[in-house]
């Protein structure tokens, strides 16, 4: 049955109920909601808007700096002072002088006003030239880092949506069997009234209850937290999803070839580039800190100016005191640096040992990167044949059930036989189920790990869901 058939099928059903279907969404359509939700998306994008600021900051500083700063004030000053005097008594040459203490009042008050506007150049500073450099780097960096996050996104938005599904598969099988045990219970508490079989046979089945029981609980609450994650991710509630098809391509990865997967993610893996790059920047910062022991050249230019308006008495003289004065200065600025109390030669070490650890994060990144990838690889290769395995495991195990359950008629088999062969369809259902979401997202992490997931893989693998499932309510109510 095609997807529109069965839509068509589960509205017309729905209408004879008199309710209205659920609409069920896929995966690109979860994926967007993400998109629009998820923090960690939009916290790399504002970091990475930030990063592209540092480019401009640090052009800026090659440029001509200028500035200017000025004051407008009032200025009262009253001050004492005493200076000595010769005075002659005569003219006579023969006669001794008279040095005499002379007191001295004054007091000012100006209106005044100055300013300063300067410009410099710089013609030579390393640590400003290496600090340009850095910041490409450093723009690279948020760039590969913010989108890392976005194929980090499409991982935990798959991963995420077929929990969900995985655990709903879970339940649905946990509440069959437990149906099915209760039914069990039932038949061999009336059996066991009338004498057919022995007290053991009804515990047996009483215990395969309970444990039923116990399991969809266990069941319910695994679906719960599977829809919790998914609602962080999205900041919504879905009450009905796309599953796949039973009959789903299983396709091996392409090329199939485990080293070449390997040495694209070397190549192309965003959290390599990222490292790598960090490393870059660290290089930059010991370049940076050696600029320290380089002179530094700046051209300048100055025009200073000054204006008061003054009253002046000294000694009860009152009088004008204006003055103005106006200046310019132009010239070459070096600065040396002789000794710093050891400062710069610390930096240099430090910038050195982050350089070292940053080069070490890169070998561990790239360890990490292709033990991801091999890893997927494997996994994807794996899980194929386990969905195959599994897949015949299931109908064994429904035909060992119903030869059980018709040994269990004739006297054959025992309580004990067919709760087992219960108890193994169930699991074969459950491990059935999860092996091919874990397939599907093998694939996904194949790619992210190769650095060349994107969309249009989550595309793909969309296409394979074709039936919409409902999802059951879980939450208790409050």
């Amino acid at each position: 049955m095609t997807t529109k058939s069965l839509l068509l099928a589960c509205s017309v059903a729905a209408a004879l109920l008199g309710t209205a279907p659920a609409r069920a969404e896929n995966l690109i359509e979860v994926y967007q909601d993400a998109v629009r939700s998820d923090p960690l998306v939009r916290e790399a994008e504002a970091r990475r808007a930030a990063a592209l600021e540092l480019k401009p900051q640090a052009r800026g500083l090659l440029l001509p700096q200028i500035n200017v700063n000025g004051q407008v004030a009032t200025r009262e000053s009253d001050g004492n002072s005493t200076f000595t005097q010769r005075f002659d008594t005569d003219n006579d040459p023969n006669t001794p002088a008279v040095i005499v203490p002379v007191p001295n009042t004054q007091s000012t008050s100006s209106d005044f006003w100055n300013y300063q506007a300067e410009i410099t150049q710089s013609l030579f500073r390393w640590d400003q030239w290496q600090a340009l450099k850095r910041a490409d780097a450093e723009v690279a960096v948020a760039e590969a880092t913010y989108r890392a996050a976005q194929q980090n996104l499409l991982v935990r938005v798959s991963q995420a949506y077929f929990d969900v599904l995985a655990a709903e598969d879970t339940l649905e099988a946990a509440q069959a069997t437990l149906e099915a045990f209760s039914r069990q219970l039932e038949q061999a508490e009336k059996r066991f009234e009338v004498g057919l079989i022995a007290v053991t046979d009804v515990q047996e089945s009483r215990a395969a209850h309970d444990s039923a029981t116990a399991g969809v609980i266990a069941a319910k609450r695994l679906l719960a937290t599977s829809q919790e994650v998914l609602r962080e991710l999205t900041d919504k509630d879905y009450k009905s999803l796309v599953k796949p098809a039973e009959q789903m391509p299983l396709d091996k990865p392409d090329p199939a070839d485990e080293q070449a997967w390997v040495d694209l993610a070397l190549a192309n893996n965003l959290d390599v580039i990222a490292a790598r790059l960090g490393s870059e920047v660290a290089s930059a910062n010991v370049k940076v800190a050696e600029a320290g022991h380089y002179p530094t050249v700046e051209l300048f230019a100055q025009r200073n100016e000054f204006d008061s308006d003054s009253t002046q008495t000294n000694n009860g003289l009152t009088g004008p005191a204006d003055a103005s004065q106006t200046q310019d200065t132009i010239g070459v600025q070096v600065v040396v640096p002789i000794f710093s109390g050891g400062v710069t030669q610390s930096r240099v070490r430090e910038q050195v040992q982050l350089h070292r650890a940053a080069r070490e994060k890169l070998e561990r990144t790239m360890r990490s990167a292709e033990r991801e990838t091999r890893d997927a690889y494997l996994g994807v290769l794996a899980e194929k044949a386990r969905v195959q395995a599994l897949q015949q495991s299931v109908k064994s195990s429904q035909t060992a059930l119903e030869a059980t359950e018709a040994g269990f008629e004739v006297g054959t088999r025992t309580t004990v036989d067919v709760l087992d062969a219960r108890r193994r369809l169930f699991e074969a259902q459950r491990e059935y189920a999860r092996s091919r979401y874990d397939y599907l997202i093998n694939i996904v992490r194949l790619e992210s790990a190769s650095g060349g997931l994107q969309q249009d893989d989550l595309d793909a693998i969309n296409g394979f869901l074709t039936q919409p499932t409902t999802l059951p309510v879980v939450r208790p109510k409050s």
